[in-house]
């Protein structure tokens, strides 16, 4: 299992809240909770479906900035897609 704790000034307001729900709804295996009162959403995902920067996107769209809380799980950075070149 993967969490993840994302801080996001005014995710508590209710029109923010329906926004988010609507944003991930989608997501497969993915988990969700608001505290509205300390403005936290907490992520729980059964596999790596989204990266971190898709994750900060979500929030982004809905006028939000984001801030991850601890560590980003290695698992939700984007693996490199290129790949070292051979000589020889």
């Amino acid at each position: 299992m993967i969490e993840l704790e994302v801080y996001a000034a005014g995710v508590g307001a209710l029109e923010k809240i329906l926004e988010l729900d609507h944003e991930l709804e989608a997501v497969p295996s993915l988990r969700y909770k608001v505290d509205r009162n300390h403005h936290i959403v907490y992520l729980e995902f059964d596999e790596p479906t989204l990266t971190i920067q898709e994750i900060r996107g979500v929030f982004r769209k809905l006028g939000l900035e984001p801030r991850v809380v601890g560590a980003v799980p290695a698992d939700l950075n984007p693996k490199s897609k290129t790949q070292p070149l051979r000589v020889g």
